[in-house]
């Protein structure tokens, strides 16, 4: 029974072995496969310790307690000297402790089949031995435990420092840039200041100038003074042999301004009755050249009366032709006679017209020969109120020449053949 137990604690602690190295805990590994094998050892010495009397079982339960300590220390100093170990030699060591585990089961088997003869003290021996054993597997338990969340918490601990250790690199890092910066600022600002050192001379140096210029001009200043002081007691005493003077051609000016207005005065009279004189002598000639022009063009007029048989109306000399012309030989026609083609500028001139006697079917001096559509008269002033017949104009391009009816204006084509109206101003 109790080489059946050994057994199944080895089953088990190579079973946990298995489990941690699957898991990746490599550092941790080796460090309880010796803590097993200790273990091993102690359960091998059981054979011996099975006789002993049951009143060492304390002792032996104390030794058992400081070689757990033991144990403990030397996988505390163990996994600190194999921190920095290859994962290969580790893997080795595994191995090399399993074989030896083996050879401790075989063994273990072969003393198991050696007869023995027990008595009921060597029984109750037995049980003790195998209550010490369980309790040493607890034990061995609760260390595995311990030392895997050890484990566990260094690892944590150890991936908080490397994140603390990055972050103080970048922080590092930037710190240094900002000291790269700063030294860059710092060597601007010297050039600078070095720059404004070289301008703070150079400004001293022109003050120094403009200092013994300014000495200088004080003292050619002092002497203008004086000079100034003396000129201007000069100027007082100019000044008042000045008002002196002064008041006697006031005077002198105000007699002087007394005959000049009375002389201004008989001047401006003078000028009024020549200008009045002259205008009267132009008035005169005007109106005897007018008075000339009419009695001429009265003559004419009266021969003209004579001769074409014309009409007079307001201001103006109307006659007709005797023959029929286009419209440009019939405008033609009444220049040579000192006259043109009638404009009629009102309803009551172009009823008066029409009440001639041979005063309709007659060209006037309306046409849009110039621009199609744009009516102006022989005087070249347009068109503002017409007198056209009911749908005229109507000739568009072709008819651009207007000829007086009873009916009103209508256009026909220039060249043909209408009399014609003349009128003249009188």
């Amino acid at each position: 029974m109790r080489d059946q137990e050994l057994k199944k604690a080895q089953d088990s602690i190579k079973s946990r072995v298995d489990q941690v190295v699957d898991c990746g805990l490599w550092n941790v590994g080796p460090l309880l496969f010796n803590g097993c094998v200790k273990l091993l050892d102690i359960g091998r010495n059981w054979n011996t310790l099975s006789y002993t009397p049951i009143q060492s079982i304390p002792n032996m339960l104390n030794g058992r307690a400081e070689m757990a300590d033991g144990i403990y220390d030397d996988v505390i100093r163990t996994e600190s000297e194999r921190m920095n170990t290859d994962r290969m030699e580790m893997t080795v060591e595994i191995y090399e402790s399993a074989e030896c585990v083996r050879d401790h089961d075989f063994r273990t088997e072969t003393n198991t089949h050696q007869p023995l003869q027990r008595t009921g003290s060597d029984y109750v021996k037995i049980r003790s031995s195998r209550a010490a054993a369980v309790c040493l597997v607890l034990l061995c338990v609760l260390l595995l435990t311990a030392v895997i969340v050890l484990c566990v918490t260094f690892t944590l601990e150890r991936r908080q420092l490397i994140s603390k250790n990055e972050n103080l690199t970048n922080e590092r890092d930037q710190l240094l840039t900002n000291i790269t910066n700063l030294s860059e600022e710092r060597d601007g600002l010297k050039i600078k200041n070095k720059n404004l050192t070289n301008e703070r001379d150079q400004l001293l140096n022109k003050n120094t100038a403009l200092t013994n210029d300014r000495d200088e001009l004080t003292k050619e200043r002092d002497q203008q003074l004086n000079m100034i002081s003396n000129l201007t007691e000069e100027r007082d005493q100019l000044l008042n042999k000045n008002m002196a003077l002064t008041n006697q051609r006031d005077e002198l000016t105000k007699e002087r301004d007394q005959q000049l207005n009375m002389i201004s005065h008989l001047t401006e009279e003078r000028d009024q009755l020549l200008n009045k004189n002259m205008a009267l002598t132009n008035q005169r000639d005007e109106l005897t050249k007018e008075r000339d022009q009419f009695n001429q063009e009265r003559n004419e007029l009266w021969k003209m009366l004579n001769e074409m048989g014309g009409y007079i109306y307001q201001s103006s000399f109307y006659f007709i032709s005797s023959e029929k012309r286009n419209w440009a030989e019939s405008r033609r026609y009444c220049t040579e006679r000192g006259a043109d083609l009638i404009i009629i500028n009102n309803r009551e001139e172009q009823e008066f017209v029409k009440k001639m006697p041979g005063g309709t079917g007659v060209w006037i001096g309306l046409t849009d020969s110039d621009v199609e559509g744009r009516w102006k008269w022989v005087d070249g002033s347009a068109l503002t109120s017409g007198f056209w017949a009911f749908g005229e104009p109507s000739g568009y391009k072709r008819e651009n020449c207007a000829v007086l009816f009873s009916s009103g204006w209508h256009d026909y084509l220039c060249n043909d053949a209408f009399k014609c109206i003349c009128e003249k101003n009188i």
